[in-house]
């Protein structure tokens, strides 16, 4: 592939991650989104306004409930939440109908960094992939060695390393290495 046709990939890129970015918080309505530290959630307990109410999720992944008093919401459904929440209230109320919903999504963040135009911290909104990343960071700069890639996972307290190679992807070889981002991702470009 010829360096217009990158360009033109890129631009393309571009484009998609900013549709994507303006798209709004679809995962917040998803029954499957994990709950993040930084997330505005709202938890409203039916016919009982003095125990609804807005709440952070703190950098430790807990909230504060009346009543129950504090709860790991990070890493948990809203569904789950949801759960919880109900069956710690029954003690004090009688079959009490909890609704937890997520406000706004703080927590999906990803960073790209290294030589690239536009290094930095980028919210998700939904899926991203490397590629789709990449373009949200204004593509390589002239020197970045765009074989060289590389994706830092934290997970269960380890950092795997996932390899990249951009000119391969874009060839349409290993596909495979264009997987999507998760949450506290790491993109560098060296």
């Amino acid at each position: 592939m010829n360096s217009h046709c990158r360009r033109l990939v890129l631009i393309f890129l571009m484009v998609l991650a900013l549709i994507v970015s303006v798209a709004g918080s679809a995962l917040a309505s998803a029954g499957d989104y994990a709950i993040g530290a930084g997330d505005i959630i709202s938890i409203a307990v039916w016919k009982d306004d003095s125990m609804s109410r807005q709440l952070v999720v703190l950098p430790d992944g807990h909230i504060s409930f009346p009543l129950i008093g504090r709860i790991k919401a990070e890493g948990k459904t809203i569904n789950q939440l949801e759960s919880e929440v109900t069956k710690k209230l029954n003690r004090f109320i009688s079959k009490p109908v909890v609704t937890v919903e997520v406000i706004q999504v703080n927590s999906m963040q990803i960073y790209v960094i290294g030589k690239v135009n536009r290094p930095g911290r980028f919210a998700l909104s939904d899926e991203v992939d490397v590629l789709q990343a990449l373009a949200m960071a204004g593509g390589f700069n002239t020197f970045a060695r765009r074989s060289k890639v590389r994706i830092f996972r934290r997970k269960d307290g380890k950092t795997d390393i996932l390899p990249f190679d951009y000119d391969a992807v874009a060839d349409g070889k290993h596909l495979e290495q264009n997987i999507f981002l998760q949450r506290g991702d790491v993109v560098v470009v060296p």
